[in-house]
């Protein structure tokens, strides 16, 4: 490839911004123009319909320029939404010589709906995208609409229905040429990343989890890129398209077996040999039928204690095929596996799921972390998660600790294993190593975050 990708959610989100600035001056250019048409002609309402459009057209560009781009886009779908549907009910109403036209412009808000809410819930998603087919059906389908003085007049009306359908095919073009973009932009993504597995652009740094004393217990993996020409690629970039593409299938693999070379190597070093290593495992990789033997043949193939490996859960996994689950997690048990339970309190919490699982560590998301000094709620799920740790006898982890305020309140309430910037971030090998020599007999853990 000639030119330097960016990496899908910096892209997406770019043209996401364009499409709502291209937004944001059609609003205004339309409503201050169709307000002095209609202004000359004493159409006092549309005036006022016009000039409400081009004062929140400004406002879609203020908060795009904040990027504040969810807020921006359901100002300005509510706009124009809200401007058709007055427009075709009350003064484009269709009649045997002119037919509707500004309905045409709802097609193009809903291809915009698909762009931008690409990420969110389905059911958002898939509502607001059916709101809009539905009523351009029923304005297409239908002569519906008031009859009142403020009709337009038909000679208006005519060349409205040329510019009104030319405009909305433009922008359908426009939305079609971004949407096929993204299709081939991601495809090459795809390719680029099957090439790096390849050409061993992958590579993992350790984010070390330290005792409340500053003892370091291990760390956790985490997988990064760096692309030759994109540079160092963000894990949030990349791995959900992994996830959809099956790449998480060999990026686990790989993962998984150099963590496992890795404690090889620690093990050698008597410094080193007591650390252990957790490895996120996506829910694709866990549910593999055969993903047991496959920890069993690296530990094997590397010669691993299994006992310093840590296979990090999320939520998302308990609610498939819980027998299978905790199959599988009694299985990795019996090799000598530690199984953790990864953002605990964020998904499908349940005590029935805790009391099946064979888990042996909770870790409490740093969503809840980041605030309990500050948010009582947070304060009380976070002091429940370890209390119902401590009962179950799990060993209970923060992940995110990032001041000495948030580490005391954890500490005072019972957790005593932490990961966070407070004490360090996501390091290379050689500086992971270098920080535990260096923290190994520290006694209290520092009072600010590294840097």
């Amino acid at each position: 490839m000639n030119e330097v990708l960016s990496p899908p959610g910096q892209l997406h989100q770019r043209r996401v911004r364009m499409m709502l600035w291209v937004a944001a001056v059609l609003m205004m250019g339309i409503g201050v123009g169709w307000a002095a048409f209609f202004f000359a002609r004493g159409a006092w309402i549309i005036v006022v319909v016009e000039v409400t459009m081009a004062v929140l057209g400004v406002v879609v560009a203020w908060l795009t320029q904040q990027r504040r781009t969810r807020m921006a886009f359901f100002v300005m779908l509510a706009t124009v939404y809200s401007s058709i549907c007055a427009f075709g009910l009350v003064f484009d109403i269709p009649d045997a010589q002119v037919p509707r036209s500004t309905h045409h412009f709802i097609l193009v808000l809903a291809l915009s709906a698909m762009l931008v809410l690409r990420d969110e819930a389905a059911w958002m998603r898939h509502s607001v995208v059916g709101l809009l087919f539905v009523s351009y059906v029923a304005l297409s389908s239908t002569t519906w609409g008031l009859q009142t003085q403020y009709l337009i007049p038909h000679e208006v009306r005519i060349t409205g229905t040329w510019v009104n359908t030319a405009l909305a095919m433009l922008g359908l073009y426009a939305l079609v040429h971004i949407m096929v973009t993204e299709v081939a932009e991601s495809s090459a993504l795809e390719v680029e990343m099957r090439k790096g597995i390849v050409r061993d652009e992958f590579f993992l740094l350790c984010q070390p989890q330290l005792t409340h004393e500053g003892e370091v217990l291990g760390a956790e993996a985490l997988l990064r890129w760096r692309h030759p020409k994109m540079g160092l690629v963000a894990p949030g970039e990349f791995i959900d398209m992994a996830e959809q593409t099956g790449l998480i299938l060999p990026l686990g693999a790989w993962v998984l077996r150099h963590a496992c070379t890795q404690l090889v190597t620690w093990s050698q070093v008597p410094e080193l040999a007591h650390l252990s290593l957790s490895v996120n495992v996506s829910a694709r990789q866990f549910r593999q039928s055969d993903f047991v033997g496959q920890v069993q043949a690296v530990l094997e193939r590397t010669g691993a204690n299994p006992q310093r490996l840590k296979l990090e859960l999320t939520e998302s996994m308990l609610v498939e095929d819980m027998d299978d689950i905790v199959h599988k997690m009694e299985s990795l048990r019996a090799l000598g596996v530690v199984c953790s339970l990864d953002d605990f309190g964020t998904g499908y919490s349940s005590l029935t799921y805790l009391k099946k699982l064979p888990l042996d560590q909770l870790k409490i998301d740093q969503s809840f972390v980041r605030d309990v000094l500050s948010d009582p709620n947070d304060a009380a799920i976070a002091q429940t998660i370890i209390t119902l740790g401590k009962s179950l006898g799990f060993a209970v982890v923060a992940e995110g600790v990032e001041t000495p305020g948030q580490r005391d309140f954890l500490v005072t309430h019972g957790c005593h294993i932490f990961q966070g910037y407070l004490f360090s971030k996501p390091l290379p090998l050689p500086e992971f190593v270098a920080f535990v020599r260096t923290n190994g007999g520290r006694k209290s853990p520092p009072d600010a975050a590294a840097a």
